[in-house]
């Protein structure tokens, strides 16, 4: 399947911006020696950067341990863990940002509303509290890889996850909060503005020509919509990390 591209080339002082789920890595796998090994390649024609919604030490599982010597930029949880240059640069939290009692409101109402759905399997961790966002999953984060894609594919069927957002959007609104769905198995929540966006505002005074963004969830409610749709970059939208490869061959191994 084709990626859909917005625009641009790889001409000028550029940086590329990747998700990691499904754009560098199957979702939660680890890196392949070849993709890594090919963003190296890469990152002598380019500055590179990852920007993940999940933590730190998720993208570490993924990427390596020293992925902050890998590549230029590391931006966890969208950016408000944000490493530059190899060195820890900024922190963000939710809870100063949004207050303890929206943020217990919306804990007790995910944990009511989850132990309503009925699935074949249920394991732990079904919201994990991370700097700058809540990640809610029904089946719970200690599913193992075959539960996960189980639970993915009944998701693609039944829409669990999307109809547990509408319901967040109803009952939250006007509370300032953002649902956005990515991955297999959970969605994030967070302050309006805090999507992969966020990183943005982190790179600005970095002074790049051209901003490529490479992501697999461009679709409205994914979470790599915004930053995708924003007029600072060019957003490529991939299906896989071989997807990702072409497009980048494409534009500077031409």
């Amino acid at each position: 399947m084709a990626a859909a591209e917005r625009g641009g080339d790889g001409s000028g002082r550029a940086l590329c911006l990747f998700d990691v789920d499904g754009t560098l890595t199957k979702p939660r796998q680890k890196i392949t020696p070849e993709m890594d090994e090919y963003i190296q390649r890469l990152r002598e024609k380019v500055k590179i950067g990852v920007v993940g919604g999940s933590d730190f030490d998720k993208i570490k599982e993924q990427l390596g341990a020293d992925v902050v010597c890998k590549v230029d930029y590391v931006f966890a949880e969208n950016g408000l863990v944000a490493y530059k240059a190899g060195k820890f640069f900024a922190k963000q939290t939710i809870q100063s940002y949004v207050g303890e009692e929206i943020l217990q409101d919306l804990i007790n109402y995910c944990l009511n509303y989850m132990a309503k759905i009925k699935l074949p399997k249920k394991r732990g961790t079904f919201i994990e509290f991370r700097n700058g966002m809540l990640n809610i999953s029904p089946i719970g984060r200690n599913c193992s890889q075959e539960e996960r894609i189980e639970f993915f594919e009944l998701d693609k069927e039944m829409m669990i996850r999307e109809k547990f957002v509408a319901d967040l959007q109803r009952e939250f609104a006007g509370k300032g909060l953002t649902f956005s769905i990515g991955g297999q198995i959970s969605f994030d929540v967070f302050p309006n503005g805090w999507d992969k966006r966020y990183c943005l505002g982190i790179l600005e005074s970095d002074n790049y020509e051209t901003i490529h963004f490479f992501g697999d969830k461009t679709s409205p409610g994914g979470n790599d919509y915004e930053i995708f749709n924003d007029p600072r970059t060019i957003g490529h939208s991939v299906t896989s990390p071989e997807d990702t490869r072409r497009i980048c061959d494409g534009l500077f191994f031409h």
